[in-house]
């Protein structure tokens, strides 16, 4: 575990709650009965994690060493019944409203992680359909839905972006060659690494499905293929646009606002960066569908995927949770086994695999650092503490799921067989 600088944390008792913007935070659950559930649950996982648990009066319980991370209770009965009532959704929760904190919040979050299927006994855990909020019904990713997920998240504001990326407005995992170079350097190492991938070079003909802030279509620009990047998001298409533009490259480039499923065309190369992700799991077979009707026969595409293990994909597809909460509503991490199946289902052959799991932990370790140590510049953009403590905890839950294993990123080389016309044209 890597221990990090304290989050800049607002005392608890300074914290300023809007119950407008934050409901949930606000008001703090009221069940008896689930907040006791809550207390045994917790007292009884803690015997067993190398974690220590630091209550108001100084003591504490848990197995952990005196090296391991300490979870500081702050408002333990708040904390239980946020618990108790909405699950990890309220764990979630209870950080945001300083209920509890962590000098090496990533560190008890990565302890988590690498024990999340064992934290509730067994014979809770038949519990599950009762006590765990389930993922609202309805599809989330019509074109209208997908357009609104996207904007809840990617146009919060191209300035607080810019406030913890580097240089290049990667917002994905880098590649790493060794542990001092710059994030810059490891961005720019794994987009080239995509678009090697796809075999893209001068004429190539390219479609990026998702743009982020345009740093794929500028290297692949450079290389002189003529690049054809889709977003729904307004804010990225805006500066993807006047960087493209400004490199000199406008008239090999077009950026456009558009539903991956309403792109028509044929192109020799696809590129789509942790774009995925943002599907929806109802839509995973249209998403490669879509990749092998655009693509030329003998086409390539380089794909970057997060990725869970299949049980744990399976067990949340279902499951409401506090990403989807505040983070990427409408999301879903595929499994590696799903993507194996979906594109073979769609004519598409599996050429390459790389997993980037500690680069992305780096990668995150790295964003975290920058965005905690400009906390005051995200306050003059206008984000309240309770945002900045939720930044902070996605920050860390993310790096926690990478370095415990629970998540990876892999990227794929994928062709379409040169004696496929279908669909392509």
């Amino acid at each position: 575990m890597t221990a990090l600088h304290p989050a800049p944390s607002v005392d608890a008792s300074d914290l300023v709650v809007d119950p407008d913007r934050w409901p949930h935070v606000a008001t703090v659950p009221r069940s008896r009965v689930r907040a006791a559930a809550a207390r045994a649950v917790v007292a009884t996982a803690v015997r067993r994690l190398p974690l220590r648990l630091r209550w108001p009066d100084g003591t504490e319980t848990g197995a952990g060493g005196t090296t391991d991370p300490v979870l500081r209770l702050v408002r333990p009965d708040d904390f239980h019944a946020r618990l108790g009532a909405r699950g990890l959704i309220g764990f979630g929760e209870s950080y945001m409203a300083g209920d509890w904190e962590a000098d090496d919040l990533t560190g008890v979050l990565t302890v988590l992680a690498a024990h999340a299927s064992t934290l509730v006994p067994p014979r809770l855990q038949r519990l599950r359909r009762v006590a765990v909020p389930r993922r609202a019904q309805g599809d989330a990713n019509t074109r209208d839905g997908s357009r609104s997920n996207i904007s809840h998240h990617y146009d919060l504001s191209n300035e607080l972006f810019a406030v913890f990326l580097d240089p290049t407005m990667s917002y994905s995992a880098a590649l790493f060659k060794s542990g001092t170079e710059s994030l810059a350097e490891a961005q720019r190492r794994k987009v080239a690494r995509v678009l090697d991938l796809a075999g893209v070079g001068a004429g190539t003909r390219l479609l990026e499905i998702g743009t982020g802030w345009g740093e794929l279509a500028l290297q692949a620009a450079s290389r002189d293929a003529d690049v054809t990047t889709i977003t729904l998001s307004h804010e990225q298409a805006d500066l993807a646009r006047r960087r493209l533009h400004a490199a000199g490259h406008a008239d090999r480039t077009q950026v456009l606002l558009q539903d991956y499923r309403d792109t028509d065309g044929s192109y020799d190369a696809i590129a789509s960066v942790e774009m995925i992700e943002a599907v929806g799991a109802e839509h995973w077979d249209e998403y490669f569908a879509t990749l092998a009707r655009l693509l030329a026969p003998g086409g390539r595409v380089g794909l970057q995927a997060i990725t869970m293990p299949h049980d744990r994909m399976l067990a949340s597809l279902d499951t409401d949770t506090w990403v989807l909460n505040y983070i990427f509503p409408g999301g879903a991490i595929p499994s590696k086994e799903t993507i194996a199946e979906r594109t073979a289902a769609a004519g598409l052959q599996v050429t390459s695999t790389l997993s980037m799991r500690a680069d992305y932990a780096e990668t995150l370790r790295r964003w975290r650092e920058r965005f905690e140590a400009r906390a005051e510049v995200v306050a003059e953009l206008g984000f309240d503490a309770v945002f900045r403590r939720m930044w902070s905890f996605y920050l860390a839950y993310s790096e926690a799921g990478f370095r415990s294993g629970y998540l990876d990123v892999v990227q794929y080389g994928l062709e379409k067989p040169a004696d496929d016309t279908g669909g392509g044209r």
